[in-house]
Order: structure tokens, then sequence, then C-alpha cells
């Protein structure tokens, strides 16, 4: 009897996981460490992948990204489920995340490969993200925005060991991510942690 009704309890949860609507958005916002850790807290956000949009070079490696030739951004694939949160919130969120107000890279990293972006892939998640961005321009006091929005050309996977790198190496992660700056910048604007 356990047993039957554990499988009831389980065929109608992947039921309704199946019957989700899971979509990606691509979002560049400096260092992927630090977005993807931050995205992957996110309720509704299923999946967070570093990589590698918006250049020229194909397959490109992290070494030729970082040196700033290849015209790609450090960014994120996120998969979230649309049933638990939209488009325009998720942008929201990660607009809270990063420094909108800085087109030259964020916080100690400096370069076009650390800028923002938001990546659309149609005009409506084009005229969605124009929304957020004069919303987040007004609620976090800034007089310019200057995150890009481009159209997603193609996503490079990063290497394997910058998946997850807050989870692999947390201490290094830890020790980065309060050097770089981004944390005080987000409780100045923002208040404490999101």
């Amino acid at each position: 009897m356990k047993r039957m009704k554990i499988l009831i309890v389980l065929t109608v949860t992947l039921s309704s996981i199946s019957m989700a609507e899971i979509k990606a958005a691509y979002l560049a916002g400096g260092c992927f460490w630090c977005t993807e850790a931050d995205m992957e807290k996110v309720p509704g956000v299923i999946d967070v992948i570093s990589g590698y949009s918006g250049g020229n070079v194909e397959s490109p490696t992290y070494d030729q990204v970082s040196s700033g030739s290849t015209g790609h951004m450090e960014s994120i694939r996120v998969e979230y489920d649309s049933d638990k949160i939209s488009y325009s919130q998720l942008l929201y969120r990660f607009l809270k995340v990063i420094d909108p107000t800085d087109n030259e890279g964020q916080f100690v990293d400096r370069g076009y490969q650390y800028s923002p972006a938001i990546f659309y892939q149609s005009s409506n998640e084009e005229d969605i993200a124009k929304k957020v961005l004069k919303q987040i321009q007004k609620d976090g006091g800034f007089t310019d925005i200057k995150v890009k929005l481009l159209p997603i050309n193609k996503f490079y996977v990063a290497e394997k060991y910058h998946q997850d790198y807050y989870k692999k190496n947390p201490v290094r992660y830890e020790y980065y991510r309060y050097r770089s700056g981004r944390d005080q910048f987000l409780e100045k604007v923002w208040g404490k942690k999101q």
C-alpha cells in the first residue's frame, strides 16, 4: 500500500513537471560565477549554465574570451519554469544582482567581455526587457542604464570547471566575490541580501 502511494505521488509530480513550460533566458552581468550563483537561487529557476555569447568566434575558450579579443561576453543561460516566474520577473531579479549603470565591465572585472547585456530571442522579449530596464532605473534611482539589448545569436557553454563554480570551490568563490565589490554595491543600492 505504501509503495502504491509513493508511485502515485511520483507519477503526479512527474506529470506536473512535464506540463510546465521550460524557457531559457540569456544574460550577461560580469563574472558568470556570480550571476550563475545568484540566479540559481531564484524561485522558478531550474538551471543556470555559464557560457559565452555575443561574439564572432566559434566555440571560444575562457582564455580567448577573457582576453577581450572575441567580442563575446561571459554570460549565462537561465532555464526557468514560466508558470512560476515570468520573463519580466526573471529580468528584474537579474538586474538587481548586477550594476546596470556600468557598461565597461562589472565591479573588479573590466572590459567588454564583462559588460552587462540582455540577449533577447524575439521582439516580444526585447519589448519586455525595455520595460523592465525602465522600471529598474526608477526603482534603483539610477540616472542612466547601460545594459545592452542584443539579439541572441549563439550561446557557447563554458568549460566544465566553470559550471557551478560557487559549489565546487566555495572558499575561492566567496573570496573572489567579496573582493570584487559586488555585494557591497548591491547592499548600498538595494539593502541587505536579495
